[in-house]
């Protein structure tokens, strides 16, 4: 029987403006987190602030080929916005570290924690691709199964597209016995028609996560139907997306640590408030999941 958990006050929040890297790029992911932050704290949603510690070549290399990484960091291979900007790839080291400790974060609170961070889910083991440069998902796995804290993980990739290079690091290093990796981009036709299927079947491949001992969540922005990349679902699918995997965590005492993925829309001026709404979404039925009163209450 499952004991109750005390009720949370605040939703952890992993953020350092070092996490922040400035690239000419269609996707916005490199500064997204700022402007992420910033609109979580306009909402009247509780949220605590924390610091976090940057990842060391030693920890990306628990996932990633040695040279790739001193490469990454000496200017000398292609990272995830094809270019060999080591300023840029030092920024990496906060976006993976943000997903490590928002996941140490929820093993200890045993509820959740958030990495306000993008640009996971297409690095491989010795590649960089699709705004990716290092895997925090898988980093965070291996240096949490390395210390002896979860027995088994799950990883939820609700990007809409196909999370390539975790699978190909899963592969490579033979961690299907332990990793439990579902990628909306492999398991799900994402075509609007398709879009209640995917629904329905959502709360069945959460009972996949049961006996992990935690979820990292990416709760991508650009499944949405209006995403230029791509996209199926409407906001109030999206909500619904959100709604079904935080009640099944919180419901089954499931820890999670949830990341923000993929999103390209902008409106007529050129911002990405569309996709800014759309993480807003994400928090609040994150909110409502585990019982946080309005700050105005």
């Amino acid at each position: 029987m499952m004991l109750p958990l005390p009720p949370m006050t605040a939703i952890p929040v992993f953020y350092s403006e070092k996490m922040i890297g400035n690239v000419a790029s269609f996707s916005p992911s490199a500064a997204k987190p700022r402007a992420v932050l910033a609109s979580w704290q306009a909402l009247d949603i509780s949220i605590s602030i924390h610091d976090i510690e940057p990842a060391s070549n030693e920890l990306l290399k628990l996932a990633h080929d040695s040279d790739y990484v001193d490469g990454i960091f000496a200017g000398t291979r292609v990272n995830g916005f094809r270019t060999k900007d080591p300023i840029l790839a030092e920024s990496c080291r906060y976006t993976v570290g943000a997903m490590l400790a928002a996941a140490h974060e929820a093993l200890k609170n045993q509820q959740v924690a958030i990495a306000p961070v993008s640009g996971f889910h297409h690095a491989g083991y010795s590649d960089a691709f699709g705004y990716c440069t290092f895997n925090g998902l898988l980093v965070t796995a291996i240096a949490l199964k390395q210390a002896g804290l979860v027995h088994k993980i799950g990883i939820l990739d609700c990007d809409v597209h196909y999370g390539d290079g975790s699978q190909a690091i899963i592969d490579r290093l033979k961690l299907e016995a332990w990793i439990e990796h579902i990628s909306m981009g492999a398991r799900w036709t994402t075509l609007p028609e398709y879009a209640e299927g995917f629904l329905a079947d959502l709360p069945k491949v959460m009972h996949s996560f049961t006996d992990c001992t935690l979820l990292l969540y990416q709760a991508g922005a650009d499944p949405h139907i209006d995403d230029p990349l791509g996209g199926f679902l409407t906001s109030e699918q999206m909500q619904r997306r959100d709604r079904i995997v935080f009640e099944y965590c919180r419901r089954f005492q499931l820890p999670v640590a949830w990341n923000l993925a993929g999103g390209y829309q902008r409106d007529e001026l050129g911002s990405i408030r569309p996709v800014l709404d759309l993480h807003d979404q994400t928090l609040r039925e994150c909110a409502v999941a585990y019982n946080l009163k309005p700050l105005s209450t």
